[in-house]
């Protein structure tokens, strides 16, 4: 009877035991699910890309493009050295910072830059295009076609742009994106592009509201590799121009080269205007 006793308690303890590791692991898996499922794997929405000139002796930078996902985001580098078409690519030892030296064994060759994007839901890859065939050191550097922009299809360097070509300025935001009637600090980001919608690194972009002594006038901002620039300007006594009644605030911008007249070369300008709520 006892023995039996003892065989039956032994018996539920293992029961119990196995009921409790599979209600634990539930839990558990539960918790791991939930937490998968609350965020998004990085999604690449615009391709990484290139700047620099493409010759042994330069520098390249590489820009890991934008994504989706749940943040924060953080991105590594792998440059790849493929053929002169751009193809049959192989990972170049020690390469994996977004700046890279153009080296000899690169002549000849075409370049690219893989960017992998990780957060806590996963990771993705994304590939930029292929540099221009790497030139020797010394070699001089290729003509600018007569449309006055560089060959390739990625972003380009104001410096490497001669007239025909022309500055467009086609984005703009504002920060607040409505301005009421005490707006402390005003953020304008402006997007530079020339060649047919090719982004325009090294532009000098200036904005000033008007009729001016609205917001003060930054000195004239520099565009990075993916043709932003980012101008920070103050409130005025000026502002606003129509205390009551004004809806909307004009701003005139303009990108130019380096060196060009502000109303020669390949400069460009706009009129944009924000959306003012002085009852907001």
């Amino acid at each position: 009877m006892h023995k039996r006793n003892r065989l039956q308690r032994s018996a539920l303890t293992a029961i119990l035991i196995a009921a409790l590791s599979i209600a634990i692991g539930a839990i558990f898996g539960a918790a791991q699910s939930g937490s998968a499922a609350g965020g998004t794997a990085p999604k690449n929405t615009t391709e990484p890309t290139i700047s620099g000139t493409a010759q042994q002796g330069q520098s390249l930078a590489a820009n890991h493009g934008d994504w989706s996902g749940t943040t924060p985001i953080t991105y590594s580098f792998q440059w790849q050295r493929c053929n002169a078409k751009g193809q049959s690519c192989a990972g170049i030892s020690g390469a994996n910072e977004s700046l890279y030296d153009v080296r000899s064994q690169d002549v000849g060759h075409t370049l690219r830059v893989k960017v992998t994007a990780k957060n806590s839901a996963g990771s993705t890859t994304a590939t930029s295009n292929a540099t221009n065939v790497v030139q020797a050191a010394g070699a001089p550097k290729p003509p600018t076609p007569a449309t006055g922009c560089p060959s390739g299809s990625g972003p380009v360097n104001a410096s490497d742009l001669t007239p025909p070509a022309r500055l467009v300025i086609d984005g703009w935001t504002s920060n607040p994106t409505t301005l009421g009637k005490q707006v402390g600090t005003l953020t304008i980001r402006v997007h530079v592009s020339a060649c047919g919608g090719r982004s325009v690194g090294n532009a000098l972009v200036y904005a000033a509201a008007v009729p001016f002594n609205q917001f003060s006038v930054a000195n004239e901002t520099q565009t990075g590799s993916d043709g932003w620039a980012t101008i920070t300007e103050q409130q005025q006594n000026g502002y606003p121009a129509n205390p009551g009644r004004q809806q909307l605030l004009a701003v005139f911008l303009r990108a130019r080269k380096a060196g060009d007249n502000v109303l020669g070369g390949i400069t460009g300008s706009r009129l944009v205007a924000f959306k003012v709520n002085l009852h907001a």
